[in-house]
């Protein structure tokens, strides 16, 4: 049997937290280890939102997998390419932003499981099983099995169909894109607004009814989100690099500046 564990995967279906990082800046070896040190479940290379390349992620993504880190890349688009260059490169899941019907959804599982769950192409010797020689037939099934596929809601429409997307075998997660729903919603920034939480509750319930894992995005005051993962939510956006350098370094420069002299 070929080995290969997906920790953030395996977290989920225990009902237990997974929390993520986005790598937007980051772009050396070492943040796997980072991020394993801090305590982090795993890395969000975030291809969407970032000048991040196909190569610099792909060597993130094994420095993440050797960390104990689950890398898992939220890609640019639909096609299959995005996706599929990612996972022949190591990734461990993939999110894909702007789902907002069951038939996209069915397509994007289509593209990155392997027959007969879909219609990936086989590569060749894989990164996530260490290039390891491996009966293709037990190779392919060990990476269907272990590899998170992730479909965002940020718009209305999806949420309306949300039940549907939730019902699609091999989607694996339905992850909460709070701020762009709010900008779909005309309520932008307001993430506690009553549309949103109704919003919430009705991906969580599509989530219970189908067996699926909820996740949260875009959601970092610590009120709020106390109050969201209260509710069911588990597969957690915990910010950025780029946020938390940010609010690490305002908060050093403030400090510096006002010692009295």
């Amino acid at each position: 049997m070929a080995e290969l564990r997906n920790y953030t995967k395996e977290r989920l279906e225990k009902g237990e937290l997974a929390i993520g990082l986005g790598i937007r800046n980051a772009r050396t070896m070492d943040i796997g280890r980072v991020l394993a040190t801090a305590g982090f479940d795993w890395a969000f290379l975030d291809m969407e939102h970032s000048a991040l390349t196909l190569d610099t992620a792909a060597q993130l993504a094994i420095a993440c997998q050797d960390a104990g880190v689950t890398p898992i890349v939220r890609v640019p688009g639909y096609e299959h390419y995005h996706a599929t260059h990612m996972l022949d490169a190591g990734v461990m899941g993939v999110v894909f932003p702007h789902v907002d019907t069951a038939e996209l959804a069915q397509q994007l599982v289509d593209n990155c499981k392997y027959p007969p769950l879909g219609h990936r192409s086989v590569a060749g010797t894989m990164a996530q099983l260490n290039f390891r020689a491996t009966p293709i037939a037990e190779a392919t099934a060990t990476v269907n099995r272990e590899t998170l596929l992730v479909m965002m809601i940020e718009s209305p429409t999806a949420v309306k169909n949300v039940d549907a997307i939730a019902a699609v075998p091999g989607v694996d997660v339905i992850l909460v894109g709070t701020n762009d729903l709010c900008m779909e919603m005309g309520i932008p920034g307001q993430l506690d607004h009553a549309d949103v939480k109704a919003a919430y509750r009705a991906i969580l319930a599509a989530c219970r009814k189908h067996g699926k894992h909820a996740g949260l995005g875009g959601v970092y005051d610590e009120k709020l989100t106390t109050e969201y993962i209260q509710m069911g939510f588990r597969f957690i956006i915990s910010g950025s690099d780029l946020s938390l350098l940010m609010q690490a370094a305002s908060a050093r420069a403030k400090f510096l500046h006002g010692i009295k002299r």
